[in-house]
C-alpha cells in the first residue's frame, strides 16, 4: 500500500467516524424533540385543567424548545452529508489507485468523433483521460474542465496554471472540502443554464405606487387590528378584514411576476447555499499563486462578500416558495404583502448583482478545474511538469501514458530535436500505438498545465492533430476509407495555419497494399514540408526508406518483439532504426487460424 492510499484510508475511517459521531447526536436530538412535544401537549393539558399560568409559560418553553431543535438537527443534517461525501471522496480515490473502480463522470456527453484529437485519444468516455482527471461535481466545473483538454493555452496561461496546480496539490484538505461541498449541491446544466438566463433577463423594477402601498395598507391593518384590541368599536374589524383582503387582491395582481422569478425555487435556493459555502472557502483561503489570486479577486464585491451576496439570493428564493404554502402565503400577505417585499428585494439584489452571477460561478468552475488536475499531481507524484519552449523543441524522459497501471507501464525517452518527424515500425501488439497515444495525451495535458506522465520534459506546446480512430458514418454515407481521407485533409489544412504536432497511425487502411504505400509515402512527404512535429505508425518497412531522401527532417524508431520458448515476448522499448522481427504469422500458426 503506497502512502497516497494510507492517507486516503486514514481519512476515510476519520470521516467515517464523525458520521457515526453525527448519528448519535442527531438521535439524541430526536429523543429531546419527542420530549418537548410531550412537554408541549402536558403543559396546555394540565393548563385548561389547572389554570396555573406556569403551565402556559412552559408550554411556550417547549415550543421554542422544539423549533431551535429543528434548527440543530437541520444544521447536522448537512453536516452529516458533506462528511458523508468525504467519506465516498476518499474511498473512490483508494479504488483509483488501486486501479478498481473508475467512480467519475466520464464526460461521454463531450464525445466528438469530428474532434481533431480528443476521440483518436480516448480524452472522454469510459476509462478516458477525463475520467481519471475529474474531480468536478458542478455543472460548469465539469464543463471547464472538459474545455481544457480541447484546446491549447498560452505558455504564460500554462506556467500560471502549473503555479496553481502545485499550491493546490499540497491542500488535499481544503480541495476536498470543495469537492464535498460540490458533490451535495446536485447542480445541472439545466438549472445552470436557468439562472444565468434569469441574471441577464430584462432588469423589473417595483412601481412607486406599488411600493408605497406596499408599506401604507400592512400599516393600516396593524392600526385597525390595535382598534380591534384597545376599543370597542366595530369599525376597526371592518377596516382589518377589508385591508386584510386588499392585500391579497394586491399580491394576485403580482403574482405572475413573483411566478417568473421564481425558476425552480427549491431547488436554485439550496443550490445556491451550497454555491456559497463554495465561495467562502475560497475567499478564506490564503493563496500565494498569480492565477489563484487572479480568481479570488473575482470574488470582490462592493456591498460585501459574494459568498454573503449568493447566500442572500438563495434566501430571497427560499422566501419566494413560499408562495406556493397556501395557508402560509394568504396570512403573510394578507398581514404585510409579505411576498411583494421578497419581490422587490429580489428585484434590487438583481439590479445590483446580476452581471456578476456568471463571474462568480466562472470562479467556482475553474477552481474545481484546477482541483482536478491538482488532484491528479497529488496522487502521480512521478509526475513532472514539463518545462516551456518557444522553439518548437519537444523531448521528453522516460514517458508513458498515464492511463496505463503504473506498477507495470514502460517508459520511453523521445526528442524531436534533430529530426521533428518519426517513421515508426513493429509487429502487431508491440506498442506502436500506445506510445502515440502517449505522445498526444501527454501534449495534451502540458497544453493545461497539468503535470505529464514523464520524470523529465522540455515541450514548445502545439496544437494536437491526429488520425488513430475512425469510424465509418452510414448515415453520412461515407465508407472508412473516405473518412480518413476527410481526416488527412483537415489535417493539412490546419497544419497550413500553424505548426502542429501530428500523429497518424496506420493510414489508409481501407485500399490495397500499393496504393497504401505510395499514399502513405506522399503523405509523409507533403506534411514535412508544412514543418509539423510528429510521427507515423506504419507496418510497411518500404515507407522507411523515405528517411533516406529526408534525413534531416524523418528518422526511423520502432518496437521489437521476440519468440521465446514458443512465446511472444514485448518488451515495449522504443528503439532507433526499423523493426527486424515479425509476429502476425507465427501468432495465427499458434491460434491455428492458419
Amino acid at each position: 500500500m503506497n502512502t497516497r492510499t494510507e492517507t486516503y484510508l486514514a481519512k476515510q475511517k476519520k470521516h467515517e467516524q464523525e458520521v457515526k459521531q453525527i448519528k448519535n447526536t442527531s438521535l439524541r436530538i430526536s429523543i429531546l424533540r419527542l420530549i418537548t412535544v410531550i412537554g408541549f401537549g402536558l403543559s396546555l393539558y394540565y393548563y385548561f385543567k389547572l389554570n396555573n399560568e406556569v403551565l402556559l409559560v412552559l408550554a411556550g418553553i417547549c415550543t421554542i424548545a422544539f423549533f431551535t431543535l429543528i434548527k440543530i438537527h437541520g444544521r447536522l443534517s448537512f453536516k452529516r452529508k458533506i462528511k458523508d461525501a468525504l467519506v465516498a471522496i476518499n474511498k473512490d480515490e483508494i479504488d483509483y489507485l488501486e486501479n478498481k473502480n473508475l467512480n467519475y463522470n466520464n464526460g461521454s456527453e463531450y464525445i466528438d468523433t469530428t474532434h481533431s484529437y480528443s476521440y483518436d485519444l480516448d480524452i472522454f468516455g469510459d476509462k478516458s483521460l477525463f475520467q481519471i482527471l475529474n474531480r468536478t461535481a458542478t455543472y460548469i466545473g465539469k464543463t471547464k474542465l472538459a474545455n481544457s483538454l480541447l484546446s491549447i493555452i498560452p505558455n504564460t496561461e500554462i506556467i500560471l496554471n502549473q503555479q496553481a496546480i502545485s499550491e493546490l496539490s499540497k491542500d488535499i484538505e481544503w480541495r476536498q472540502g470543495i469537492l464535498a461541498y460540490s458533490k451535495t449541491t446536485e447542480d445541472s446544466k439545466e438549472i445552470y443554464t436557468e439562472l444565468i438566463r434569469w441574471s441577464k433577463a430584462k432588469e423589473q423594477k417595483t412601481p412607486i405606487v406599488l411600493t408605497i402601498i406596499s408599506f401604507l395598507f400592512p400599516a393600516i391593518y396593524f392600526v385597525a387590528l390595535g382598534g380591534m384590541i384597545f376599543t370597542d368599536n366595530g369599525i376597526f374589524n371592518n377596516i382589518a378584514l377589508f385591508t386584510f383582503l386588499i392585500n391579497l387582491f394586491i399580491l394576485m395582481s403580482q403574482y405572475n411576476n413573483i411566478k417568473a422569478e421564481m425558476l425552480n425555487a427549491t431547488k436554485i435556493k439550496d443550490i445556491l447555499r451550497n454555491y456559497s459555502l463554495i465561495i467562502k472557502q475560497i475567499e478564506n483561503k490564503d493563496l500565494t499563486s498569480e492565477k489563484l489570486n487572479q480568481l479570488k479577486n473575482k470574488l470582490n464585491d462592493n456591498e460585501g462578500l459574494a459568498s454573503e451576496q449568493i447566500k442572500k439570493l438563495s434566501s430571497l428564493f427560499g422566501q419566494l416558495e413560499n408562495i406556493l404554502n397556501p395557508i402560509g402565503a394568504g396570512l403573510f400577505n394578507g398581514v404585510i404583502l409579505y411576498h411583494l417585499h421578497t419581490l422587490r428585494s429580489l428585484y434590487k439584489w438583481k439590479s445590483a448583482h446580476r452581471t456578476k452571477i456568471t463571474a462568480w460561478l466562472d470562479v467556482i468552475g475553474e477552481i474545481e478545474k484546477l482541483n482536478s488536475f491538482a488532484n491528479f499531481a497529488y496522487n502521480n507524484t512521478d509526475f513532472t511538469y514539463p518545462e516551456l519552449n518557444s522553439n518548437y523543441k519537444i523531448e521528453f524522459n522516460d514517458l508513458s501514458h498515464p492511463l496505463l497501471d503504473r506498477e507495470t507501464r514502460i517508459n520511453n525517452t523521445v526528442d524531436f530535436n534533430n529530426q521533428n518527424f518519426i517513421i515508426l515500425t513493429g509487429s502487431n501488439m508491440s506498442g506502436k500505438s500506445t506510445f502515440l497515444r502517449s505522445l498526444g495525451i501527454n501534449m495534451v495535458l502540458a497544453g493545461t498545465g497539468s503535470p505529464i506522465c514523464a520524470s523529465k520534459a522540455n515541450i514548445h506546446p502545439l496544437n494536437v492533430l491526429v488520425s488513430m480512430r475512425l469510424s465509418d458514418s452510414l448515415s453520412d454515407n461515407e465508407s472508412y476509407f473516405f473518412a480518413e481521407v476527410k481526416r488527412l485533409k483537415e489535417i493539412m489544412d490546419k497544419a497550413d495555419k500553424t505548426i502542429s504536432f501530428v500523429l497518424l497511425d496506420e493510414i489508409l487502411r481501407g485500399t490495397n497494399s500499393d496504393d497504401k504505400r505510395t499514399g502513405t509515402v506522399e503523405v509523409i512527404k507533403k506534411i514535412i514540408g508544412k514543418k509539423v512535429v510528429g510521427a507515423i505508425a506504419t507496418h510497411d518497412l518500404k515507407v522507411c526508406d523515405t528517411t533516406q531522401e529526408y534525413p534531416e527532417t524523418l528518422t526511423n524508431k520502432c518496437f521489437e518483439v521476440e519468440i521465446i520458448n514458443n512465446e511472444l515476448v514485448f518488451d515495449y522499448k522504443l528503439r532507433d532504426g526499423v523493426c527486424k522481427n515479425k509476429s502476425a504469422t507465427f501468432l495465427m500458426k499458434k491460434m491455428q487460424v492458419i
